[in-house]
């Protein structure tokens, strides 16, 4: 059985052409709400979960990202440069380029979106590797593979949609595994850090590179500002869509710090479990390996 075959049978969709219709995925309403009661960072009672400040059915959850990244998925490096002044092309540049990946190793992307992780790892696995690109928003995938086409990148990659919760793939298939700006997004972070070392072969490596806890107190104000305060306006201005762009900024505040995220990855089973921080923690590089 080849691997797209296996994948299919396995749940994922897989893109040899980019032509089939994403799913449905509902109406904007009510994407501001906030209960009364906020949970604490990166907590939530077992039956609900936090979809930025709101708590939601964990059912749900899914359905609801699913319609943000939808929303945005044409403008996605514009939703990027507000959120990050920009500099997220640089924090991912310095992500791959310490990744330890080399040629010929097999890499899992996962969130891959619009192909920029991806792209970047192609240049380093040379002819002999192959990069698959995952997501589970078919929209996101789509603009991903189209650009890279566009670009005449073809060759050593493979397109899926999947869930990051229930890869489908085999124990020990990849040499590395990245997740970039996606984690938080995920609505059981445990469950796909377990799934991202299941797959990992023996000596590979998980990296998640995502939106962290600003450390500098004189830096949070001005943060927290510009993210409720201005990314929204900016997001209605430049997108047309304030909602989807508060909730990145919710999603945010709500994702686990530094210290939480590397001792889910130690639960997970990863070893030598690390963390940079970037930016003054703006964002953090956590890294864990397979042993």
């Amino acid at each position: 059985m080849g691997w797209n075959a296996e994948w299919a049978s396995k749940g994922a969709r897989v893109y040899v052409s980019c032509t089939a219709a994403a799913p449905a995925l509902g109406d904007n309403a009510g994407m501001n709400a906030k209960p009364s009661d906020t949970p604490s960072r990166g907590e939530s009672p077992a039956d609900t979960t936090h979809f930025g400040y709101r708590e939601v059915p964990t059912a749900e959850k899914q359905r609801l990202v699913g319609r943000v990244f939808s929303s945005v998925a044409g403008r996605y490096d514009l939703m990027n440069d507000l959120m990050s002044l920009g500099i997220h092309r640089l924090w991912k540049r310095y992500f791959v380029a310490t990744s330890g990946v080399r040629r010929g190793d097999r890499v899992l992307d996962l969130a891959g979106g619009t192909g920029d992780i991806a792209s970047l790892l192609l240049e380093r696995v040379g002819p002999e590797g192959e990069i698959v690109l995952g997501d589970i928003n078919g929209e996101m995938l789509r603009v991903g593979r189209d650009r890279l086409t566009d670009r005449g990148q073809v060759r050593g990659l493979r397109y899926a949609q999947m869930n990051a919760e229930a890869l489908p793939f085999p124990d020990g298939s990849f040499d590395l595994v990245t997740i970039a700006f996606g984690l938080r997004n995920v609505t059981d972070k445990q469950k796909g850090l377990d799934e991202m070392f299941r797959v990992l072969k023996p000596g590979g490596r998980g990296l998640v590179l995502e939106f962290s806890e600003v450390k500098a107190d004189w830096f949070k104000p001005l943060y927290d500002f510009h993210s409720f305060q201005v990314l929204p306006r900016l997001g209605r201005l430049f997108a047309g869509d304030a909602d989807s762009y508060q909730y990145l900024a919710e999603s945010i505040r709500q994702h686990p710090p530094q210290e939480a995220l590397k001792a889910m990855m130690a639960q997970a089973g990863f070893e030598r479990c690390d963390y940079r921080n970037l930016s003054g923690g703006i964002c953090a590089i956590h890294s864990g390996h397979r042993l």
